[in-house]
């Protein structure tokens, strides 16, 4: 199907952060835009906005003077939505809220033509509760931006129940003419990204809430060792608790309570102390000038080893041993289990979802350290312990200490199960092959909605693949035997996967 023409006019409804993005959007694509508000400063606010971020991208050298002009031009402002009776596409950007979305559609579908699409950017509202009240629901889909929507990339086409094959094509190719990456998907709670991305919020909260590891220290991590662009309290912090709040709490009543997407008692505490994160000043961290950050907590052991001995077979601590060659270390390989590396007379084991106590225990293995996962470990900066309880402080020193010599900066984390990255990354890859199973988006288009929606390093199905989804199941399989709780039941895709030596992709 094709994409609409520059030609087609279109109309932004709600001047606010997305509404102007979106109306900048458009119109850098060539389309003449209609920009309504109903408070007349708002459309100023954003045209300000939209003139001003034309300039830097000339300033950039990413446009020139004409264009930038152009695009300013083509965006004009009405205080009656009549005055846009000539637009072939409609798009909502306003208050989060069922019954105002509605009142409104029924509005603009009275007054443009029959043939028009009419699309909303809720990021979390039912298409089909939306679209209910509308003559012509088979024309309603949801066309959901993300912000900043000029910078990001991604837009997810969302079809509701009555939602036309024909119409879901045409605004997923104008999407793509307007240069965004579109995926499809079903209208559920969250769609994909808002619900993929729950447990990167939540796993990060469970371990601040169990005192397992600071704040800083988290999401130094989160950052350093996994690529992730920002840890998940910096990332609260800069959405703003009060929405990041909202959408959990949205998603998890849409589910019925499902615990997987239970909200956070700490997360709403500073919401109830008004403490939103960057807007106020104070979330996480505190951004009052001259107050002072929060450092990351790290070792300084002194003493390490100049010999270690580890299987041939490491398909995901290999990196690791990379830099003890480069440190002059040397590396014996002899016929130990995989993923495991005896230093001095201690064993550092990739966690396995775990405890290093309980696997100590199991295994009769008296100093076990557990190394958390990482993106690489050969380009990691950080490496993040846990000790187990039968170990002594000497050993697990000496385990710290070789990491050192490794060029890795050591922090430890408590003795949890799943540490901090592996059961963050296992549980968005549950999430995600869930997603898949219910017939929410398929499998590429997860994965390319949560690396161009979110900046995620791999989308968490590949990331799955590439940790062996034998590894992910285990790892989801002892959490969920360590709490009990339904929240980290393992998804019957991963598992059978899992059984059966199956990939999301092909063998890697």
């Amino acid at each position: 199907m094709s994409a609409l023409k520059t030609s087609d006019k279109i109309l932004v409804v709600g001047a606010g952060a997305m509404g102007g993005g979106i109306a900048e959007v458009a119109a850098q694509a060539g389309h003449i835009v209609y920009l309504y508000d109903m408070q007349a400063p708002m459309l100023e606010k954003a045209l300000k906005a939209i003139r001003k971020n034309q300039e830097l991208l000339v300033s950039k050298g990413k446009s020139l003077p004409e264009n930038a002009r152009n695009v300013v031009e083509r965006i004009h402002c009405i205080d009656r939505l009549e005055s846009a009776s000539d637009a072939s596409l409609a798009i909502e950007a306003i208050v989060e809220n069922l019954e105002v979305k509605q009142s409104v559609f029924r509005k603009i579908e009275e007054i443009l033509n029959a043939n028009a699409i009419l699309a909303t950017n809720t990021s979390s509202i039912s298409i089909t509760a939306i679209a209910s009240k509308l003559a012509r629901p088979e024309r309603f889909v949801g066309m959901h931006f993300f912000n900043p929507a000029m910078r990001m990339k991604l837009v997810e086409v969302i079809a509701g129940i009555a939602s036309s094959e024909h119409i879901l094509s045409v605004v997923y190719e104008t999407a793509k003419t307007w240069g965004k990456i579109p995926v499809y998907a079903r209208s559920t709670p969250g769609f994909i990204v808002n619900r993929v991305a729950r447990p990167y919020y939540a796993e990060g909260l469970r371990v601040l809430n169990e005192g397992a590891l600071d704040i800083a220290t988290i999401d130094a991590y989160m950052r350093n060792a996994c690529s992730f662009p920002m840890g998940p309290f910096e990332l609260m912090d800069l959405i703003g608790h009060d929405v990041n709040f909202a959408v959990t709490n949205s998603v998890f009543n849409a589910h019925y309570g499902d615990k997987r997407f239970a909200p956070s008692l700490i997360q709403q505490e500073l919401v109830l102390g008004g403490r939103l994160g960057k807007k106020t000043g104070q979330g996480f961290y505190d951004y009052k000038e001259g107050a002072l950050a929060l450092r990351t907590q790290t070792l300084d052991a002194k003493d390490g080893h100049m010999a270690v001995i580890a299987s041939q077979n490491n398909p995901m601590i290999g990196g690791i041993l990379d830099r003890f060659s480069a440190a002059g270390i040397r590396v014996q390989y002899e016929d130990i289990p995989p993923n495991q590396i005896r230093i001095g007379d201690s064993v550092l084991a990739l966690t396995n979802g775990g405890t290093a106590t309980s696997r100590s225990a199991e295994g009769k293995i008296q100093n076990l350290v557990h190394i958390d996962c990482a993106l690489d470990f050969a380009l990691a900066k950080i490496a993040l312990l846990a000790k187990s309880d039968q170990c002594s402080q000497v050993n697990f020193d000496g385990v710290a200490g070789t990491l050192q010599k490794a060029g890795y900066q050591v922090s430890r984390i408590d003795d949890i199960a799943g540490m901090l990255a592996c059961r963050t990354i296992c549980m968005l890859a549950n999430e995600a092959a869930d997603s898949a199973l219910q017939g929410v988006a398929s499998i590429e288009d997860i994965d390319i909605a949560m690396r161009f929606g979110t900046n995620y390093p791999k989308g968490p199905l590949r990331w799955a693949d590439d940790l062996s989804l034998k590894y992910v199941f285990e790892v989801l399989s002892n959490l969920s035997k360590h709490y009990g709780e339904e929240r980290y039941r393992v998804s019957p895709l991963i598992q059978r996967k899992a059984i059966s030596g199956d990939y999301f992709y092909g063998a890697t």
